[in-house]
């Protein structure tokens, strides 16, 4: 005998890469005898209900966010109804549980599809993620939802399933929280993960398609890789301060780790060897959280491997001496993140201590080494201002990078910005943040209505490209009604012309 588990995977088309966490997860289950399936909704061309239109990538490439690129062949779209497909997947399968791996703004996605299959069955279901470990008493007022794990998975979806295989008591498994008939919680305490005693993961269990992404125009055989968990600064918009907080208070222990390099070295040279691997995707909050002489290490482990990676970092992590190994050792691309371009507002309201002229200095030292960089930045944050916005359009005018993202704030839960929005009346405690993408802002303020700050998001790189005698004209363009959607199409094709080179290499890009 062994326990049947089909793990759920809500998402939007085209959003994310492959989920490394349910391949981990995967690869462990099977070690221990298991049989497991997925069901992804990522290459449904779609959905219905608020995410009916939805595709990650395109919606990116309308805001100018991302260069246009052509689907690979691999990638097929499914153009058949996805609940009926998971109800057929549920039917064919028979699992004995359902684990569905589920970021916040996809959880209500994941939920209508476990309504589609509750009416007939009741089948245990577990919940994890980080929605999971920062509001599980809100995920279990779900009827649809019997456990979540909180925290790291690794051990606790082995245990469980081994338990449930041989039908004994699963009460006391560490990271568990179980609803019971009564409604009451049964909470266990937290237990961290040896990220060394992983396996490889399971890359049998996605379609091909989830092996190709898109960087720069170009579509890329692309397989992400951890370095590190956690990270070591306190950004109000993230909640990587309260998973490190979480873990200091429940097991003494900083969640801040990474992985032994020669288990990265194998990882790396099975995606090369076996997967044939393009691009590599460093998944760490921060590149370079290095201890002493760890870069050097890491440097000299990656010289046998030689694919083209992007990693992203913070800006004031960086050295010149340090880029200049990345870009010898094949760094194609990095990330940074601005998140805004006000240096008070940035300090005292996302706690991020770098000055702007320490950040333009950096900026022009990425520049100057040669490897082709994108910025991130954040608008419609509590009790930011219209005005106090363009400091980060202004800022952004004076960075040579070559794309630059503007997202509309997102108040995940477990991040200390989100309990500013609660207790500033844009949201509440039982509210569920939906996807921006598809929506646009979720915060609604006197001082900054979301139609500004969407407007605002949608035009920002034109305001940061185009000369400022035309902000008048791009003004025009942030209303969403005919007249501001004709000058907003009008604008963008010029926007293309001017400053993309639409060629298959990204480093050739403006």
């Amino acid at each position: 005998m062994s326990l049947r588990v089909l793990f759920v995977y809500p998402n939007l088309k085209g959003m994310n890469m492959l989920p490394p966490s349910v391949g981990l997860l995967s690869a462990i289950l099977k070690e221990s005898g298991h049989t497991v399936d997925m069901f992804d909704t990522t290459y449904y061309e779609k959905l219905d209900g608020d995410h009916s239109e939805a595709d990650s990538d395109q919606m990116k490439a309308d805001k100018l966010m991302v260069r246009p690129f052509k689907m690979p062949k691999e990638i097929l779209l499914k153009r058949t109804n996805v609940y009926e497909d998971f109800e057929k997947k549920v039917s064919d399968f028979h699992p004995d549980l359902l684990a569905v791996s589920a970021t916040e703004d996809m959880f209500l996605l994941g939920i209508k599809l476990l309504k589609t299959i509750r009416r007939q069955t009741n089948i245990l279901t577990i919940l994890g993620g980080v929605f999971a470990t920062f509001a599980p008493e809100l995920v279990l007022s779900y009827p649809e939802i019997d456990l979540i794990c909180r925290g790291e998975g690794e051990e606790t979806l082995r245990i469980l399933c081994d338990r449930l295989d041989k039908g004994q008591a699963y009460d006391d498994i560490p990271n568990l929280w179980i609803k019971k008939k009564d409604g009451s919680i049964k909470k266990n305490p937290l237990k961290m993960a040896d990220m060394d005693a992983n396996p490889l993961i399971d890359m049998s269990i996605f379609e091909e398609g989830r092996f190709y992404r898109p960087m720069g125009g170009k579509v890329w055989r692309m397989f992400p890789v951890e370095t590190h968990r956690g990270c070591a600064y306190q950004c109000a918009y993230c909640n990587s301060p309260s998973q490190e907080e979480l873990y200091r208070q429940e097991e003494g222990k900083s969640y801040l780790r990474r992985k032994s390099f020669e288990n990265m070295r194998r990882e790396l040279l099975f995606y090369k060897n076996d997967m044939q691997a393009e691009f590599f995707y460093f998944w760490a909050d921060t590149f370079f959280s290095w201890k002493k002489g760890e870069f050097e290490e890491f440097c000299e482990m990656y010289e046998e491997v030689r694919v083209p990676f992007w990693c992203q970092t913070r800006i004031e992590t960086v050295t010149r001496e340090r880029l200049k190994k990345l870009k010898e050792i094949g760094c194609a691309r990095m990330a940074y993140g601005i998140e805004h371009g006000n240096e008070k507002f940035r300090k005292e309201v996302l706690k991020r201590r770098v000055t702007n002229d320490a950040m333009i200095k950096n900026f022009k030292i990425a520049n100057d080494v040669g490897i082709p960089f994108s910025v991130n930045n954040i608008m419609g944050f509590p009790d930011e201002t219209y005005e106090l916005a363009f400091d980060s359009i202004r800022l952004n005018r004076q960075i040579e990078a070559v794309d630059r993202n503007a997202y509309a704030f997102t108040p995940f839960a477990g991040t200390s910005l989100r309990r500013v929005c609660n207790s500033r009346g844009y949201l509440k405690e039982t509210d569920i943040v939906h996807s921006i993408l598809v929506n646009g802002s979720l915060l609604d303020m006197p001082q900054f209505p979301k139609e500004k700050i969407n407007g605002l998001i949608r035009t920002f790189n034109m305001y940061v490209k185009f000369p400022q005698a035309r902000w008048g004209e791009i003004k025009k363009a942030e209303e969403d009604t005919p007249e501001g959607n004709k000058i907003y199409a009008e604008l963008k094709q010029e926007y293309m012309e001017r400053f993309w080179k639409l060629t298959d290499n990204f480093e050739e890009a403006a």
